[in-house]
C-alpha cells in the first residue's frame, strides 16, 4: 500500500475513535446520569485525557493525514515539482507525533484511573478514594466483592472501570495508529526525495 492511502486510512479511523474518547471522557463526569458537585468528581477526569489527549490532539493529525492521503502516492505527494511537498510531509509527521503523545496520554491517565479507582460515598455522607492505597494484589479489579463499599453514585465502580477501559483502548490504538503514520510519513518524505534525485 502507497503512503497516500494509508494515510487516508489512518486518518478515516482517528476521527470515530476521537469522537469516542471524547464522548467518554464527557460521561465519566456524569456518572449514571447523575449531575455531581465539581468536589465529587473523581480527579483524574479533570486532566481532559479524552477530550484533549485522545480526542483533539488526535483530530489535529487526523486532517492533516487525510489531506496527504488525498494526493495519491509516496512519488506522487513528495516528488512535486513544486516547492513546500517535503515541508508539507514533514508537518505530517509531526502532527503524527502530537497524535501519538495524545493517546499515550489517554493511555496513562486511563490506567492511573483503573488501578486507583473511583472517588465516592462510602455510607458516611464523605466522599473519598477506598481503593487508592491497595496494593495491584489486593486491587479491587480483581476482587468484586469490595465494590459494595461505594454507596453513591450508584453503580460508581461499574461506569468508571467500563468508561476508563474504554479510553484506555482508545488511547493505545490511536498511539499505534499514529506511530505508524509517523513511519509512513517518513517513507513519503525519503521517497519523495529519491524520486526529486532520480528525476
Amino acid at each position: 500500500m502507497c503512503t497516500g492511502k494509508c494515510s487516508r486510512c489512518i486518518g478515516i479511523t482517528l476521527f470515530p475513535l476521537a469522537a469516542c474518547a471524547i464522548v467518554s471522557n464527557i460521561l465519566l463526569y456524569f456518572p449514571n446520569g447523575q449531575v455531581l458537585q465539581l468536589s465529587e468528581i473523581t480527579d483524574l477526569v479533570w486532566f481532559f485525557h479524552g477530550i484533549l489527549g485522545a480526542g483533539i490532539l488526535v483530530i489535529l493529525p487526523a486532517f492533516m493525514m487525510l489531506g496527504a492521503g488525498g494526493a495519491g502516492c509516496c512519488a506522487n505527494r513528495c516528488g512535486r515539482p513544486w516547492a513546500g511537498a517535503e515541508s508539507s510531509m514533514l508537518l505530517s509527521v509531526v502532527l503524527a507525533v502530537l497524535g501519538f503523545a495524545g493517546g499515550a496520554y489517554c493511555a496513562v491517565i486511563s490506567s492511573l484511573g483503573l488501578i486507583g479507582g473511583p472517588l465516592c460515598d462510602t455510607g458516611d455522607g464523605e466522599y473519598l478514594y477506598p481503593f487508592r492505597n491497595d496494593t495491584l494484589e489486593d486491587n479491587y479489579l480483581f476482587n468484586q466483592t469490595t465494590w459494595s463499599i461505594c454507596k453513591e453514585p450508584e453503580n460508581i465502580i461499574l461506569w468508571n472501570i467500563v468508561l476508563f477501559s474504554i479510553l484506555l483502548a482508545i488511547g493505545v490504538i490511536e498511539a499505534i495508529l499514529c506511530f505508524i503514520q509517523v513511519i509512513s510519513g517518513l517513507t513519503g518524505f525519503i521517497c519523495g526525495t529519491c524520486m526529486r534525485k532520480r528525476k
